[in-house]
């Protein structure tokens, strides 16, 4: 069995979102990719106080200043598709009050007749945190935690009731509801964060920095499964950040997924073989346009079907 590939959605500033989120939605559809994804990045902070994912240093790529919602952008490509599941990975959950988001995303997923993928994470950067964030970065552990426990109330039947630290629901009938249980998946890599998604996940949403260490993870994470008595099948969807370069412009030391189409076509091959159920391919970074990212994406799903990915 092929594995499942899915598209993430142009929300970058060379895009015209209004424009492409759609229109790169329905030709991904059309090309057989079986989702379509978003992240998040809240702000581009000047001069930055904080190196990327917190790493002293690394600096922010360019790209970043400018990123849509995630929400708004998925809603955009949910109302140009028919089939095309709708993810998030991910979105900062600390950054978004529990009960509006809990309600937002039960009304896409009604909207689009149960094709809704909830990716949550905790973030990493200090400065969404002030500009956005109901929990201090301290807490936002139990900031999603939170997130993640209103969401199953709201989604739930009513009445529906919760006391937490933000939420407090006396009793209350809220709708509409999902279209079907909105899969809860999480980006974790702490044994804190894979011990909340053993007991209060539905899947896992790696990142692709080698086939070598996501197997690693991946072991890690079904032998906690098994550990604590998790019987309910562990769902995974591992996301690729690709950059494409033309053929001939790589040079020594290519990181996984940066290189030519073949190149990054044998990456998902080497991952393919860890037994993950789907991998979501992020090309939009260093493309020019949604023409160019149409056509890249199609090159990259025609060789990867070929190559039995």
């Amino acid at each position: 069995m092929t594995t499942r590939l899915g598209l993430g959605l142009p929300q970058m500033r060379q895009y015209d979102i209004g424009k492409d989120a759609p229109d790169v939605a329905r030709a991904a559809e059309r090309m057989g990719y079986e989702s379509l994804w978003v992240f998040e990045r809240a702000l581009f902070p000047e001069p930055a106080t904080q190196g990327l994912y917190g790493i002293e240093g690394l600096p922010w790529p360019d790209s970043y200043r400018s990123v849509a919602e995630p929400l708004v952008t998925l809603t955009l490509a949910a109302a140009a598709t028919e089939r095309a599941r709708l993810g998030t990975s991910v979105l900062v959950a600390p950054l978004h009050v529990p009960f509006q988001l809990a309600k937002s995303l039960a009304t896409l997923d009604a909207a689009s007749g149960g094709r809704v993928v909830a990716g949550f994470g905790t973030g990493w950067s200090h400065d969404e945190y002030a500009a956005a964030s109901v929990r201090p970065f301290a807490e936002r552990g139990r900031a999603l935690d939170e997130l993640i426990g209103v969401c199953r109330a709201v989604w739930g039947t009513d009445p529906v009731v919760y006391d937490g630290h933000v939420t407090r629901i006396a009793s209350a009938v809220v709708g509409p509801k999902p279209a079907r249980p909105i899969p809860i998946m999480l980006a974790a890599g702490s044994g804190r964060a894979r011990r909340r998604l053993v007991d209060h996940a539905d899947g896992w949403l790696p990142n692709g920095v080698g086939a070598e260490a996501v197997a690693e993870q991946w072991r890690l994470l079904r032998d906690l499964a098994e550990e604590r008595g998790r019987t309910e099948p562990i769902r995974t969807v591992l996301r690729v950040n690709a950059r494409h370069r033309a053929a001939g412009e790589d040079g020594a030391g290519r990181r996984p997924f940066h290189g030519s189409v073949d190149q990054i076509v044998e990456d998902l091959a080497a991952h393919a073989e860890i037994g993950l159920d789907e991998i979501l391919v992020d090309l939009q970074g260093s493309l020019r346009d949604a023409e160019e990212l149409k056509d890249v994406a199609a090159a990259v799903y025609e060789k990867a079907r070929a190559a039995g990915v």
